[in-house]
């Protein structure tokens, strides 16, 4: 809890701080490091605990030939000319497709060398390996896996090495009880230990897990707990402090007298495989702590590391629904297993929502409190669905289990989205716009519907329009038109065109020729409206007209002549 762990000046005397690389100078006070022995011998790793701790999230099983008790002793990257792979390794085959011959060499040559498996990046078609390349496995006695869709390369050496160093820890017997990713359970654990209260968080200050609390609170815990995230000035203050540099870099547990209304209070950072995962804070509750806390502190946070780990590959549901939804949408990967993955119907009709707010995007709560609001609205309307955002402004609703007829669907999207608009206006006080997308017949349809989501989004978020909720078809004059501009955008055009003229004289001398002229055009050559449109008379608005004729050698009679005319003013103005 590393708001509540610190004053407002935090600032640290590090008696014995065991550094890191690039940990950095600054050195919080008020906090000190309590030294305490080093981790127990490594426990001996297999395939089966390493999965068990990174497994569906990153990596998908294929083949096993050796059974799940298969010795891992590290990973390393295939490089075709440095061919060094050890006994034990897992082999990432990056930019191998696992569809073609050249994945089963690569196999056939691990399997010499004794490495534990193979690891290939998702195949163009996203379908599971070929049956021949199972059988390679066998012959070779390697297994294979699949890397996920949404865990690129980089990703996965972080995780892996993270995993195989926290799988490699002896378990605790006191906390070996609670079940993987059990990040609530483990704080309960680790409070009954060290006699306070816990809270984990991330390496950004949100709160995964806290114990149950029985005695008194103080403000900033409570704070951070029914926010779910230490307040944001508290986070400023102690980065300004270098206090996280000290936490991740310290690599033991820091310890803070109690003093005025803040109690005692220990933290420790969890790492694995030389990343940060997060951290435990303890705070005492109207006692001092256990005289042993910060040994048990100690041990927990090193059988933390599988769980936090757990949480962000496996036990991390909404990451995982979001990433599958989001791959779907971009149409990367199995349709039907990413639909399933996401918690959507594998088939029959659905849509995408695209909703735009007029929040400004800067505060990343009121961001998870606006996708939460509008999962948790079409979940009250029967609806299956996930929200993907795309920034503080847009999110996109995937929408799954619509009526199989597809007039009855579309009504249905319909009437959500015209509900999402005012509730989701009422909640934030914002300007809320939705675009509807196309029903479809099956999830690998998803991505035209975002498409035509986003189109219908984009016409409504045009000058001058008034509505808030439309299907392309409802828009298809705007539509059309943006994708006109869209196509005339950074199309060259000869540099002195009549309305290329117009502009220059009128950056020139802060004229009105380009304004007279969209009037005019806009009005259909009428002239009286333009004039009127402009607040100019009528006889002024003609002399205007033939004074651009002069200038520009724009022939208004001529059809194709007012029509470029037209579009480029379109364009310079946005309209």
């Amino acid at each position: 809890m590393s708001g509540p762990g610190a004053d407002t000046c935090l600032t640290l005397r590090a008696r014995s701080v065991a550094r890191s690389p690039g940990a950095g100078e600054g050195e919080p006070v008020g906090m000190d490091v309590l030294p305490g022995e080093g981790a127990a011998g490594a426990a001996r790793v297999t395939l089966e605990g390493l999965l068990s701790v990174v497994g569906a999230g990153v990596l998908e099983l294929c083949a096993a030939p050796c059974g799940p008790g298969a010795a891992v002793a590290g990973v390393t990257v295939l490089d075709e000319l440095e061919p060094g792979t050890g006994p034990g390794e897992l082999v990432l085959a990056v930019g191998v497709d696992p569809e073609s011959a050249v994945a089963a060499d690569v196999v056939r040559r691990a399997g010499g060398t004794g490495a534990a498996a193979v690891v290939f990046g998702p195949g163009p078609s996203g379908r599971q390996p070929p049956p021949a390349l199972r059988t390679v496995a066998e012959e070779a006695g390697v297994a294979v896996l699949l890397r996920t869709a949404w865990c690129p390369w980089a990703r996965l050496v972080s995780v892996l090495r993270a995993g195989l160093a926290s799988v490699g820890v002896p378990p605790d017997p006191r906390t070996a009880a609670v079940p993987p990713g059990d990040l609530n359970g483990l704080a309960d654990a680790v409070a009954a230990l060290v006699g306070g209260a816990v809270t984990i968080e991330d390496t950004e200050s949100r709160v995964l897990a806290h114990s149950a609390t029985e005695g008194d609170v103080d403000e900033l815990r409570r704070l951070t707990i029914l926010g779910r995230r230490v307040p944001r000035w508290r986070v400023e203050a102690m980065r300004e402090d270098g206090f996280f540099r000290a936490l991740w870099g310290a690599g033991d547990v820091l310890h803070r007298p109690a003093g005025g209304e803040n109690p005692e209070r220990l933290v420790v950072a969890v790492r694995a495989g030389g990343e940060v995962l997060g951290s435990i804070w303890v705070a005492a509750e109207g006692r001092p702590l256990a005289p042993d806390a910060a040994d048990a502190l100690r041990a927990a946070a090193r059988s933390a590391a599988a769980h936090l780990l757990h949480h962000r590959t496996r036990g991390g549901h909404e990451r995982l629904v979001g990433d599958a939804a989001r791959a779907l949408l971009e149409g990367r990967g199995p349709a039907g297993a990413l639909a399933e993955r996401a918690g959507l119907p594998v088939r029959g009709n659905c849509a995408v929502l695209a909703v735009c707010t007029g929040l400004d995007g800067s505060d990343g709560d009121g961001d998870a409190r606006l996708h939460g609001l509008l999962a948790l609205y079409c979940a009250a309307h029967r609806h299956r669905a996930v929200a993907v955002p795309l920034n503080g402004r847009r999110t996109l609703v995937v929408l799954g289990g619509l009526d199989a007829d597809r007039r009855r669907a579309e009504e249905q999207a319909a009437r959500l989205g015209r509900s999402l608009v005012e509730q989701v206006s009422a909640a934030f006080g914002a300007d809320v716009r939705i675009g509807l997308g196309e029903v479809v017949a099956e999830p690998a349809e998803l991505p035209e519907s975002r498409r035509s989501a986003e189109d219908a989004l984009r016409a409504l978020l045009a000058p001058g329009e008034s509505r808030t909720v439309a299907r392309v078809d409802q828009m298809a004059e705007r539509v059309a038109l943006s994708r006109v501009r869209d196509a005339l955008d950074g199309l060259p055009l000869p540099p002195r065109t009549p309305v290329a003229r117009l502009t220059a004289l009128d950056d020139g001398n802060g004229g009105t020729m380009v304004a007279t002229l969209r009037a005019y055009l806009d009005h259909f050559g009428d002239v009286s409206a333009a004039s009127r449109a402009l607040g100019v008379h009528p006889n002024s608005l003609r002399y205007r007209l033939r004074r651009i004729t002069e200038v520009s050698g724009l022939d208004l009679a001529d059809p194709d002549a007012r029509l470029l005319a037209h579009l480029q003013l379109r364009l310079l103005g946005g309209g």
